[in-house]
């Protein structure tokens, strides 16, 4: 029997792609556009492995990945992002994921992260393990920092819940539906995440939001180059 796999993104041509590579050697059996549906996906059909992208509506990647460890811990996760950002593969392998893998990578690097990370063993695509190997060796040549504080740290997973949504563009009431609260404990969480990121408007809380890829930036996103051979 194939192994069972769920492709997470929005972008459905990219999704379809993932799913003309994977088809021959797995079984995917959902590809849910936004991350509360993947949740969803996961807990119906219990994958072996998810590909996961990080800007996911509604709920990002990486917190509908919290969700999913939590509820079926044993299911393996990969990332497959535009991100190359160091803090994005940190908070990705702090979320329990098995592999980090770029959209820019080709299929057979796909093909061999999703068989490394059945087997347990963990892959990154070289692009962002040379990326985090020049930013250490840069450290080691100036002078010593004081370490900082992310924002995505400084908040609550629910915080970053309600600010995607904010920033998606939800009014309070829809916000409070979505996750099943009130319209109050959203005005409450709203006046929180404002305090702790240091901002008062909308417009500021989704440049945050853009900031921590809880959401996309508005401009078409660049074709991904994941294709078959």
């Amino acid at each position: 029997m194939k192994p069972k796999v769920i492709v997470a993104d929005d972008h459905r041509l990219v999704a379809e792609g993932i799913v003309k590579i994977l088809e021959k050697e797995y079984s995917v059996v959902a590809t849910p556009a936004d991350g509360r549906s993947f949740i969803e996906a996961v807990e119906k059909f219990h994958p072996d492995l998810t590909l996961v992208d990080i800007s996911l509506p509604l709920l990002n990647g990486l917190d509908a990945c919290r969700h999913v460890k939590k509820s079926c811990p044993e299911v393996k996760i990969i990332i497959l992002t535009m991100h190359a950002e160091q803090h994005f593969v940190n908070e990705a392998f702090r979320v329990g994921v098995g592999g980090y893998v770029l959209k820019t990578s080709l299929a057979d690097e796909l093909l061999f992260a999703v068989n490394e990370v059945l087997q347990g063993r963990t892959y990154i695509s070289p692009v962002v393990t040379q990326g985090m190997v020049d930013q250490a060796l840069e450290s080691t040549t100036q002078a010593p920092k004081r370490p900082t504080i992310t924002p995505i740290v400084m908040l609550s997973l629910r915080q970053r819940e309600v600010l995607q949504l904010v920033a998606e563009g939800k009014s309070n009431k829809e916000i409070a539906s979505a996750i099943n609260v009130t319209v109050k404990t959203i005005e409450f969480h709203k006046a929180r995440i404002s305090k702790e990121l240091g901002v008062r408007t909308t417009a500021e809380l989704t440049k945050q939001a853009i900031s921590l890829g809880l959401i996309d930036m508005p401009e078409v996103s660049p074709t991904p180059n994941v294709h078959p051979n």
